[in-house]
């Protein structure tokens, strides 16, 4: 596991606080037109904001089709 998987990993203790319950209600509330949610850093990450998802070097050199192998 990497540290940007650990980072991401959310406690059961997070999951059942009141600032998931917080997290939950904004996220619906930003289904509103116009609504502007503002997110508290813990309520981000909770929320997944910063969740790593780009691809590695190494998988960006392994989907590219024009590449030489060396």
């Amino acid at each position: 596991m990497n540290d940007a998987s650990k980072s991401a990993e959310i406690s059961d203790e997070q999951i059942t606080s009141g600032t998931a319950v917080s997290v939950r209600a904004k996220l619906a509330d930003m289904a509103v037109p116009g609504f502007v949610a503002e997110f508290t850093p813990e309520e981000a990450e909770l929320a997944g904001a910063f969740t790593e998802d780009a691809l590695s070097l190494q998988d960006a050199y392994d989907s590219a089709s024009d590449t030489e192998e060396f």
